[in-house]
Formats: structure tokens, sequence, C-alpha cells
């Protein structure tokens, strides 16, 4: 049985790096903020899940597991907050998308 946990571990522990290094590119490779906040803090998020999985897996007691959760969930919630702020200070100093924009109307062609 120990085996099996430590083989889960070392696969949450992987899975977690490779949903880091995902956003890390994210964060390099999108244009604007918008796109690169989305990018960093799913991936981050979902990275830190598998990674504190992993640890949970090896705990040696069921409150270090649940602290090790908790933990997990307030980085969630700091992490969607702080980009919420950051997302709406961008929306002020860089143009985005309009939705509102009136086409320019298509002349008819007579063929």
């Amino acid at each position: 049985m120990s085996f099996l946990r430590d083989l889960l571990t070392v696969l949450f522990l992987l899975v977690g790096a490779g949903f880091f290094t995902a956003g890390t590119i994210g964060l390099i490779r999108f244009p604007d903020v918008r796109s690169r906040l989305h990018a960093l803090t799913k991936a981050d998020g979902l990275g830190l899940g598998f990674i504190v999985f992993g640890v949970v897996l090896q705990a040696p007691s069921a409150a270090v597991g649940a602290l090790a959760v908790f933990a997990w969930v307030a980085t969630l919630a700091a992490a969607s907050a702080s980009a919420r702020v950051i997302a709406s200070r961008a929306a002020h100093r860089e143009p985005g998308p309009r939705r509102h924009q009136r086409r320019e109307a298509v002349p008819d062609v007579d063929g």
C-alpha cells in the first residue's frame, strides 16, 4: 500500500508541476493582461490543488492534511480576488475590445 501511495504522490506532484509550467507559458505568451491573468489563475489553482493532494497523501495526520486543503482554498480565494483587482485596473489603462461598436455599413454591390 505504501508503494501505491508513493506512486500517486509522485503522479499528483508531476501533474501539479505541469499545470504550473502551463500557467507560466501562458503568462509569457498571451498578449494582454486579461488573458495572462486567466491562464495564470486557472493553471496555478489546479497545479496547487494537485500538489496539495499529493502532500495530503503523505500527511502524518488528518489535521495536517486538512490544514493543507485549507491553505489551498485560501490561496484560491486570494488569487481570484487579486486577479479581479488587477483586471479592473488594467481595464482602465489598456484598451480592450468594445462590445457596442457599430459596424460600418457594407455597401450593396449590384452585379
